[in-house]
């Protein structure tokens, strides 16, 4: 089969120095594509640009993805960009009108509401219908639903996530006490490992302003607190929203590791593989991170299991953490959408999923082969939350990056000692300022 390797520039202002740093490459062993597209002669030659995300869905889709232009006669360019370059990107590109890009990867919860009020994505609603065999049924509701806007389908997810609490099994088995299941069950096995392990971290979490409100998330919910009250009135100096403040704050305070504010997931994840920490609650797309034996001292001891529930119940957040979408400025519209549907079909989505990268189309999850390479712990726990989860980790607003900024700085001020409640009540006026401004 034919293998093609091809780096693409990317052309922007001066400012932009972008850098285009994948592939596209085949395999002659890729899966079959039963509904994947048809092919066409008016489709046939040619080439659409694929604007996607550095994440490990990318890196199993690249295994196979020349089979796609094999199979269809249509060429792709592939380019992979971080989080920052992407957001570049996008801003640049598609606020321009440009062309460039036709297949785009983003994540709903931080892009949705602002490319839609700027008019970015392509609606997709007739593909959708017209392709019967493709299923969209088949994809979560909760799945659906995030990238639906307006009765408008203006992506497809590829990826779901969901809040998890990572631990050590051999310290929590010394304490002789179960996993915890409330909020004040973490708190007393906590105290009770750093008791027996002053030297280990006997909790540890995201600690950066904007990165920690996505964990924080599911203690917030567990603990009865929320954004807003859903009719745009902020809510995070509710006592609840303390309340949570002041609980994960005060763990990261009492029990981690020095300079945390300043820690994303990969600085935790370090400490965690080196068998510094106890319990860590994260994403559960960082699994294999967790249990890699060739980076982690403490692989065959790290288990999985679900946030405590608080007041509220266990309320992780569950969402759709990536999806593909189209930009409105596409010249090659039939093309792109003929990629995305291969690209996502129930075959390829097993495939992908057996290596690791949990999707959200039930066909797969009730297939065994989509669930085999799970852990019996994480898949018990993906399942449990899929029934109980909130579809979103952070604030639902245009400007997502200023909200992360504003609710995460209670965050800070409880995991550096200070006084979470008074940063609550100025946050709030904040970020009701914020939606006041977003509603004009």
């Amino acid at each position: 089969m034919k293998r093609r390797s091809r780096y693409a520039a990317v052309s922007l202002t001066a400012a932009l120095i972008l850098s285009a740093c994948s592939s596209g490459p085949s395999s002659s062993s890729g899966p079959s594509s039963s509904s994947g597209p048809s092919s066409s002669s008016s489709l046939s030659g040619q080439t659409i640009n694929l604007s996607l995300s550095h994440h490990a869905w990318t890196t199993s889709l690249q295994t196979f993805i020349g089979d796609f232009t094999t199979e269809t006669g249509i060429k792709v360019d592939v380019n992979v960009y971080d989080d920052a370059q992407q957001a570049t990107l996008y801003n640049v590109k598609l606020n321009a009108g440009s062309s460039d890009i036709d297949v785009l990867m983003f994540r709903p919860l931080q892009n949705t509401q602002q490319f839609t009020q700027n008019g970015w994505f392509a609606d997709l609603t007739k593909y959708v219908n017209a392709s019967t065999d493709w299923n969209w049924n088949d994809f979560w509701q909760s799945a659906r639903d995030s990238v639906t806007v307006n009765n408008k389908i203006i992506g497809v997810p590829l990826v779901s996530e969901t809040g998890v609490l990572y631990y050590r099994k051999d310290l929590l088995a010394e304490t002789g006490m179960p996993y915890p299941k409330t909020m004040d069950d973490l708190k007393a096995v906590v105290a009770k490992i750093h008791e027996l392990h002053p030297d280990i971290f006997a909790f540890a979490g995201r600690g950066e302003v904007s990165a920690a409100v996505t964990q924080f998330s599911s203690f917030l919910y567990s603990m009865g607190g929320n954004w807003t009250d859903g009719k745009g009135n902020s809510t995070i100096n509710s006592d609840a929203a303390k309340a949570a403040y002041k609980l994960y704050g005060g763990l990261i305070h009492d029990y981690g590791p020095p300079g945390e504010t300043d820690m994303n997931w990969p600085q935790v994840m370090g400490l965690l593989q080196q068998g510094l920490v106890a319990f860590y609650p994260e994403a559960s797309s960082n699994y294999d991170s967790a249990v890699d034996p060739t980076q982690s001292k403490v692989a065959d001891q790290i288990g999985v299991g679900p946030i405590p529930a608080g007041p509220a119940g266990s309320k992780p957040y569950n969402i759709t953490a990536m999806a593909l979408g189209i930009s409105a400025f596409s010249k090659h519209k039939d093309a792109a959408w003929a990629f995305i549907k291969w690209a996502t079909n129930q075959a390829n989505s097993l495939t992908i999923q057996e290596a690791g990268v949990p999707g959200a189309r039930t066909s797969v999850w009730n297939d065994p082969k989509g669930t085999s390479t799970l852990a019996p712990d994480l898949l018990a726990t993906i399942q449990g939350n899929s029934k109980i989860g909130v579809g979103y980790d952070r604030p639902q607003v245009v400007n997502v990056d200023q909200a992360r900024q504003i609710v995460g700085a209670p965050i800070v001020a409880a995991i550096q000692g200070g006084d979470s409640n008074a940063v609550a009540d100025q946050a709030n006026s904040d970020f009701q300022a914020l939606l006041d401004g977003q509603a004009k």
